[in-house]
């Protein structure tokens, strides 16, 4: 049934379709559900003149900075709301979004929800957290055929020192028969090669994956770990790994925890490599069943858009 009052929203990212990382995926998947209810535009080209004749009722910047700015002054002139995601996690950025004064701000965490509420108390702080979608990624399906022997530890992310991927590759070298799947792209993709070659020879493989090819590479894996640093807002890659039935190892911080709670194994961020190792070891033994699948049912992409529809509504 279609709802009384149908909005016009727009999404600004110079981003979409260029590359696909959290951010990216939010805009996908939360434009595809608004838009049965919606008029919905995805804007990659901003025009921020054709975007004050366009005449929204909403507008969702999530590049930041300047931008957001921008789009205040924007909806100042068109009588517009603005609405602002914290993809980027607390830190500068947020704290310019915050500043910004929109008319709601979305933290992904309740620790970010916390922090918002702190350092702007007179913007609408709402939590609601990123998800995925549960009827694509699943552990039925097709499987990406690896070269690679099993057990595989896949790991996911860019390959940027913020990820810490070289702290699963040493873990790895720890363990003597599992396997290490990478997935991503970045600058430190040449020195992460030349760290396998060196510690974990003929048991690794690089790849560079469209997101919507993903599903198969997780059911092709038996365990997923990822340890960045804390400054991480989120993570869809824990969500989308436990919708696809794999355990996760993750860093035991207030984020990761609320993410993860029985669908894997948390260590502390400062863990020596032979400690992620033991975790990895001790999560390939273990019989899981359906934790990792139910934990993910929490983040359902459907749910969470319910959630920014009745908040926009709000607006």
């Amino acid at each position: 049934m279609a709802l009384a009052k149908e909005m016009k929203i727009a999404f600004l990212n110079i981003y979409q379709g260029k590359v696909y990382r959290g951010a990216e995926t939010f805009v996908y998947e939360l434009s595809k559900r608004l838009s049965k209810n919606h008029e919905v535009d995805v804007i990659s080209e901003v025009n921020y003149l054709e975007i004050i004749k366009a005449k929204y009722d909403l507008i969702i910047p999530t590049n930041g900075r300047l931008q957001v700015f921008l789009v205040r002054l924007i909806t100042w002139l068109t009588g517009a709301k603005m609405v602002v995601s914290g993809q980027s996690g607390k830190g500068l950025d947020d704290r310019i979004n915050l500043y910004a004064f929109p008319d709601a701000f979305v933290p992904i965490s309740t620790q970010a929800l916390r922090h918002s509420k702190g350092r702007n108390p007179f913007v609408k702080s709402v939590y609601i957290p990123n998800g995925v979608d549960l009827t694509k990624f699943g552990a039925a399906g097709k499987t990406y055929n690896s070269k690679l022997h099993r057990p595989i530890i896949l790991t996911v992310g860019a390959l940027v020192k913020s990820k810490r991927i070289d702290l699963i590759i040493k873990a790895v070298s720890r363990l003597s028969e599992a396997n290490l799947l990478i997935v991503g792209d970045g600058e430190e993709r040449q020195s992460l090669e030349k760290l396998a070659g060196e510690l974990i020879p003929g048991r690794f493989e690089f790849l560079r994956v469209k997101h919507e090819n993903m599903p198969e590479i997780y059911r092709s894996a038996d365990l997923f770990a990822l340890l960045p640093y804390s400054s991480e807002a989120f993570g869809i890659v824990y969500v989308e790994a436990m919708a696809s039935g794999l355990p996760v190892i993750a860093s035991n911080d207030e984020q990761r925890r609320e993410i993860v709670e029985e669908g894997g194994i948390l260590v502390d961020h400062d863990s020596e490599p032979e400690e992620i190792a033991f975790a990895m070891s001790e999560a390939l033994r273990r019989n899981w069943g359906n934790k990792p699948r139910k934990q993910a049912e929490k983040f359902d992409w459907d749910i969470i858009a319910k959630k920014y529809e009745k908040l926009l509504l709000e607006l």
